[in-house]
C-alpha cells in the first residue's frame, strides 16, 4: 500500500504510513483462539477499544483489535498492532514510546486516541497473565480516566 502512496501529495504533517493505515487497518477484527483479551473503556463516550492477543510464553503470536472509535484510534491501533506482531513482549513495550513518535506531534484528543489503545493492550495482558495465574476471567477491562471528549487549548493559553 505504501508504494501506490510514493507519488500521492500528503496533507501537512500526514506520512504514508498513517494513510496508509488510515485506508487498509491492519489486524483489525476477532480473534477466536485469543489467550488475553484486555478492553479498555471511555465511559463519558462509550468509545471502547479491544485487543485480542494469542501469546506464547514472550511471544506475541498473533494480534487483533476492534473499536467502535475515530480514525485516530484506528490508525493508532493499526500501526500498533502491526509493529509487534511476531515480536516479543519486551519489544512491544518498547514499541509504544516508537509509535509515539512515529505519529508525531499529536492533539489533545489524540494522545487519549493513543492511551485507550495501549491501556487496551496492556488489560489484553493482564487478562493472559491472570487467566496463567488460575483465574477464571473472560477478558479484562480498564475504564479511562481521561476521555476522548477533550477540549482542544486555546492558542491564547
Amino acid at each position: 500500500m505504501l508504494e501506490e502512496l510514493k507519488n500521492v501529495k500528503m496533507p501537512e504533517g500526514l506520512n504514508p504510513e498513517v494513510l496508509a493505515h488510515l485506508m487498509q487497518p491492519q489486524n483489525y477484527g476477532k480473534l477466536e483462539d485469543a489467550n488475553g483479551i484486555g478492553v479498555a473503556l471511555d465511559e463519558k463516550t462509550n468509545e471502547y477499544v479491544i485487543f485480542y492477543l494469542k501469546l506464547d510464553s514472550d511471544k506475541i503470536e498473533d494480534i487483533k483489535f476492534a473499536t467502535n472509535g475515530c480514525q485516530d484510534t484506528v490508525v493508532i491501533g493499526s500501526m500498533f498492532s502491526d509493529m509487534i506482531k511476531g515480536e516479543k513482549l519486551l519489544f512491544a513495550q518498547k514499541a509504544i514510546e516508537k509509535i509515539i513518535e512515529k505519529l508525531g506531534r499529536l492533539s489533545a484528543q489524540q494522545e487519549v486516541c493513543a492511551a485507550i489503545v495501549f491501556a487496551s493492550y496492556n488489560a489484553a495482558l493482564q487478562n493472559f497473565e491472570n487467566i496463567q495465574n488460575g483465574a477464571d476471567e473472560e477478558l479484562h477491562m480498564v475504564k479511562m480516566k481521561e476521555s476522548c471528549e477533550v477540549e482542544e487549548k486555546k492558542e491564547d493559553e
